[in-house]
């Protein structure tokens, strides 16, 4: 027999669509392409296929047994092909992250290090933004995943959570007093833009409880926020687990009657587009969390 790997590929997209014209406008050819691929392997095999139809076909027992086994062994090689084409992807491909400055600097850089060290041909590219922005650099294919703040609704996009945050308040000294909502927006407060993400939640939170913050100074890192508490310039709401380099030594936390509602960041990435294997690799990372 002289069968090639084509025409059981035809074969297979003629059984899965049960229709020659729609196996032929999948695979981009023509009707009376399928039909002769199809007639000649039935010859090559000298057994018939197909019940041809007035609308469509049906498969022989014969066809049934061959699609049964020739649809496993195509998976078997496209599956090959993409590894072989995930090994070539690591020996040179690229991977492009959005995160927010704090994410970066406090979350991502182990990691990044960590996948620098196992993959050194791969290109890294990490842009900084806020994740709203982020989110349309996602939806535009413009970077393969963005760490942002959950929850977020968005059918277009696949999320998932990466670790819980504390937002809490610290002062330079140490205290024992108990503040309320009301009493910390009366302090010298030190906040992050009204542009982060951060901020808008601390915001949002405040103005549940019917209070307006206004605060003494407004930075556009959270390290700057705890360098400021640190020179005595006034009390910060800071992320807690991006504060441990601080905590307890140069800056303390102060005790709230109700504390923040805990929050969670996640990496995103577009639903439709394939993730790339540099990208696969990097979430692998983040899921082992061995490099915290």
């Amino acid at each position: 027999m002289n069968i090639k790997l084509e025409q059981y590929k035809i074969f297979n997209e003629a059984a899965t669509t049960l229709s020659f014209s729609e196996a032929a406008r999948n695979l981009f050819i023509t009707q009376s392409a399928v039909s002769q691929a199809i007639s000649l392997l039935e010859k090559e095999l000298k057994i018939q296929l197909f019940v041809r139809m007035k609308k469509g076909v049906i498969l022989t027992k014969e066809g049934e047994l061959l699609y049964q086994n020739i649809n496993q062994a195509l998976n078997l090689i496209t599956n090959a092909e993409n590894q072989l084409s995930n090994l070539r992807e690591l020996e040179e491909g690229e991977l492009v992250i959005a995160a927010g400055d704090s994410v970066s600097e406090f979350f991502l850089t182990p990691y990044l290090s960590k996948f620098h060290d196992l993959y050194p041909n791969v290109t890294i590219k990490v842009v900084n933004r806020t994740s709203i922005e982020i989110y349309e650099l996602l939806k535009n294919g413009q970077v393969d995943l963005g760490f942002v703040n959950l929850p977020i609704h968005d059918e277009s996009l696949t999320f998932n959570e990466c670790f819980i945050i504390h937002d809490i308040f610290v002062g330079k000294n140490p205290s024992n007093k108990i503040y309320s909502y009301k009493e910390l927006s009366k302090l010298p407060l030190i906040l992050l833009e009204e542009s982060s993400n951060s901020r808008n939640y601390l915001n949002k939170q405040f103005a549940k409880n019917g209070i307006k913050l206004h605060p003494q100074m407004e930075l556009g890192a959270h390290s700057l926020l705890l360098e400021c508490v640190k020179e005595r310039l006034g009390v910060a709401c800071v992320i807690k687990e991006f504060s441990s380099r601080y905590l307890n030594k140069e800056v303390f936390e102060l005790q709230v009657q109700t504390p923040l509602p805990t929050r969670s960041i996640g990496y995103a990435y577009l639903s439709r587009k394939s993730l790339s294997a540099p990208s696969i690799k990097f979430i692998e990372l983040i899921h082992k969390k061995e490099v915290q």
